[in-house]
């Protein structure tokens, strides 16, 4: 409540890069306060017996994760393990830090409660991420490790930013995403065709069986694919034997938002996230799993989950796990604890 009618306005009143680190500089400042630690716990992580989930033998104390490109540096994963996430998805990070694409690059939306983005995969480099994550001794929540291409590597050696990145993280991570589907780095998606997709995605497969515990490995997709190439990913899936598919990542379509469309004209490219992408990332995480070889497909679903039903709706279409964003702008840090309470009780009634 505090959030929605008195934060929510004030951070608003910021551009939406600056905003993002006051508000996480507020929580920061919060959790050094006395009984801070007790607060929290009661606010943001209730109790949810009946919601963990074992998937590639980890253990997910709930099915709430947050999505990558929240915190690509790893800089504050220890308050936002305190907002009662079951999993925390870092990065994209790339082998050489990069300054991303110019600013302004965030945009907000309120009329669609969404987000335009054109970071550009903007991080410290994974070297930086890994002394960090060194340092970072915490055990209790899921790390997922986001992995990219930096912007001047052409994409016939993209394979080599993906490897270098995967070997530095492998220690420090519990799962690899795969991100061959932002907007935001000219040609990316190309690496979603069917041949440099499997490709990169059987080299990382081989390196990663040489580990004596091999880790999960994910693919984050488009929402902007056809069934045609849908198929094509489960068929690569399924031949490399990844853990599974994120559905989806930001869509570069622009139909039917409410607004104006002067105003997205002036904005200009990059991926659009929030309430807009919410019923086309839930097709394809039905489409997905009604046309997948294994019927056991893991899905992650993320894309304009809001609400309580928002998350139920992924995850009865067919999602194990779903992870948050633009939610967080529109709805404050209590929607994680939110969430997962209505979960419980659901689940309580079923019983």
């Amino acid at each position: 409540m505090i959030y929605k009618y008195i934060l929510k306005h004030l951070l608003f009143l910021l551009k939406p890069e600056k905003a993002h680190q006051f508000a996480l500089s507020i929580f920061n400042f919060f959790l050094y306060l006395p009984g801070a630690s007790s607060v929290t716990k009661l606010l943001f992580a209730p109790s949810t017996p009946n919601l963990k989930k074992k998937l590639w033998g980890l253990s997910f104390p709930n099915p709430i994760g947050l999505a990558a490109g929240f915190d690509k540096d790893g800089r504050h994963l220890k308050k936002l393990s305190r907002l009662g996430f079951g999993f925390i998805e870092i990065g994209t990070v790339t082998p050489l830090p990069q300054p991303g694409n110019p600013k302004p690059r965030l945009f907000r939306l309120p009329a669609d409660k969404a987000l335009i983005n054109r970071m550009g995969f903007n991080n410290e480099g994974v070297d930086a991420l890994v002394k960090r994550l060194k340092k970072y001794k915490s055990g209790h929540i899921i790390i997922g490790g986001n992995i990219g291409k930096n912007k001047n590597t052409p994409n016939e050696k993209a394979h080599i930013d993906y490897f270098t990145c995967f070997d530095k993280l492998f220690p420090f991570v519990d799962y690899f995403v795969v991100n061959v589907s932002s907007p935001n780095t000219p040609d990316l998606r190309a690496l979603q065709d069917k041949e440099p997709l499997l490709f990169l995605l059987d080299g990382l497969q081989k390196k990663n069986i040489l580990n004596p515990q091999p880790k999960p490995i994910l693919l984050k997709i488009a929402p902007d694919l056809s069934d045609a190439q849908l198929n094509d990913i489960l068929e690569i899936v399924h031949k490399t034997d990844i853990a599974g598919i994120i559905a989806t990542n930001t869509t570069i379509d622009r139909q039917n938002l409410k607004t104006p469309a002067s105003k997205i004209n002036q904005i200009g490219n990059g991926g659009l996230s929030g309430q807009p992408l919410k019923n086309r990332s839930t097709e394809i995480i039905k489409y997905l799993k009604a046309n997948a070889q294994d019927e056991n497909i893991v899905i992650i679903g993320v894309g304009g989950i809001s609400s309580p039903e928002d998350a139920i709706e992924k995850l009865n279409a067919g999602a194990s796990l779903v992870q948050l964003y633009s939610g967080l702008v529109y709805e404050g840090p209590g929607l994680v604890s939110k969430i997962n309470r209505f979960l419980e009780k659901d689940s309580q009634k079923k019983r």
